[in-house]
């Protein structure tokens, strides 16, 4: 059976959408899988968080996103204590997107298709077979495919991991919440005075104004017994009254979600050609907002990697450096969410460490790190010894002409040589060039990879060549 694909994607949500935008940057043949036959209906607000903000803005997407989303203060995401973002975030895009589910998805799928992906929908894939050449694709109703990789964007109950045998440890779901925004009918005052009296004993409660009249609500979910239907407005009015003894006259609302708190992750993330990413390799629960750009950033990471070993020019292992950069990655969100959701508790305890920690995040350096941990602009991935930008992203820096980001938009990785001596020689093919010597960075050179990451640092040509070789394969003469 001949190779039709490079790559097969099980799941067109915004993880599978953005790993084909990525594959075909570097001219990858990409068929998207969806199994569902129309996008979803309910509109869910998501967050997209800085280090998401500075990829989009990498491919030159932010300004198309940011027409449909609403920007709010980088502040008040761990365990919904409210404190505001510390000043001098290292960002040129230091705020949240909010953005309707269904919006950011579209966006994604068409950028993916517009740069030459195929999506087919109603199409679920049933089974597998890999050899040392490919995989064999079966869907649903029994056609086969076949592609050099599959990988699974397919969710949390993922159809490609069970299938693989990979295991999925951690926690099963102990609580189930309700969570949307709608808008209110009683006055301000009378809101806060309850919320603030009933938060006491019952977390996760809130009611949070997000705009004129419109409140996030965040109430348990004992009661709404089917999991499988989205919740409706009668739900959240029921579960209201007997918690707060009043629906708040609650009405319109924008959009209505369920969620539990299971905290699972996959134990590898690739099996010979077959890989996970996004919900597929881990679910946790959404407090702090980070789930879809964990899954955003898991494509980042693997899409020029993988397109490396397509095209034949990848290093050995370089392939094997996406479990390694990202599991690690997943495992921190995980504890912090953990952590998140135990400051929730109304027990004595947990209440006491969450007016400790309340207290603590005063302090400039506490606010910080928790930012940057939501966030995901605290990243550093382990390149070995080194200065201490190596291994992390590199801001969007102001050049002589335009912004860094704008020299990312192709994918390649790009040398800023602030030395006018170096070059990107026998590479020039992966990696860009570009001198610049007024720009503000306290490092002679850096070499960044399509993800953004500081890969080296210095100012000699032949570390440089051997740093080339380790992220971009062996030079083309």
């Amino acid at each position: 059976m001949p190779l039709e694909f490079d790559v097969i994607i099980a799941g067109c949500g915004p993880t599978g959408a953005m790993l084909a935008a990525e594959l075909r940057l570097h001219d990858v043949r990409v068929l998207v899988l969806e199994k569902e036959t129309e996008p979803v209906s309910f509109v869910r607000i998501v967050g997209l968080h800085i280090r998401s903000l500075e990829l989009m803005a990498m491919r030159g997407l932010l300004d198309r996103i940011r027409e449909h989303g609403r920007q709010r203060p980088a502040g008040g995401f761990f365990a919904a204590i409210p404190k505001p973002a510390p000043e001098g975030l290292d960002s040129a895009h230091a705020y949240l997107l909010g953005i309707p589910q269904p919006v950011i998805v579209h966006l994604l799928e068409e950028h993916a298709i517009g740069l030459g992906a195929q999506v087919r929908r109603g199409c679920a894939v049933a089974g597998f077979e890999q050899d040392g050449e490919g995989v064999t694709v079966e869907l649903a109703f029994g056609e086969q495919l076949r592609s050099r990789y599959l990988v699974g964007c397919d969710g949390g109950r993922s159809t490609v991991r069970k299938l693989l045998g990979v295991g999925f440890p951690g926690e099963p779901s102990r609580t189930e919440t309700l969570m949307g925004e709608m808008e209110v009918g009683v006055p301000q005052e009378e809101i806060a005075a309850k919320v603030t009296q009933i938060s006491e004993t019952h977390r996760p409660f809130w009611l949070r104004p997000f705009g004129e009249r419109v409140y996030s609500v965040v109430v348990p979910a004992a009661g709404v017994s089917d999991r499988a239907e989205p919740p409706t407005l009668e739900d959240f009015k029921r579960q209201l009254r007997a918690i707060a003894g009043t629906d708040f006259g609650v009405h319109s609302p924008r959009w209505l979600s369920r969620f539990g708190d299971a905290t699972r992750l996959a134990e590898r993330y690739r099996v010979g050609r077959v890989l996970l990413a996004g919900d597929a390799a881990h679910v946790h629960p959404p407090i702090g907002g980070q789930g879809l750009n964990l899954g955003v950033q898991d494509a980042f990471n693997l899409g020029w990697k993988l397109a490396a070993q397509i095209r034949g020019w990848a290093p050995e292992t370089l392939l094997d450096t996406y479990q390694a950069e990202r599991h690690p990655v997943v495992e921190d969100v995980l504890d912090n969410t953990r952590a998140q959701m135990e400051l929730l508790s109304t027990e004595p305890g947990p209440r006491a460490v969450r007016r400790l920690l309340t207290e603590l995040m005063d302090l400039d350096e506490v606010n910080r790190r928790l930012i940057e941990k939501i966030t995901a602009i605290g990243i550093r991935y382990d390149f070995g010894e080194g200065p201490e930008l190596l291994g992390r992203r590199l801001r969007d820096l102001d050049l002589s002409q335009g912004r860094l980001y704008g020299r990312l938009h192709r994918g390649r990785g790009l040398l800023l040589d602030r030395t006018e001596r170096l070059t990107v020689g026998g590479w020039s093919d992966r990696v860009d060039y570009l001198a610049e010597p007024t720009a503000a960075l306290d490092v002679p050179c850096v070499l960044l990879r399509p993800d953004g990451h500081v890969a080296w640092i210095g100012d000699d040509q032949q570390d440089l060549d051997d740093h080339l070789t380790r992220w971009f394969g062996k030079p083309a003469n």
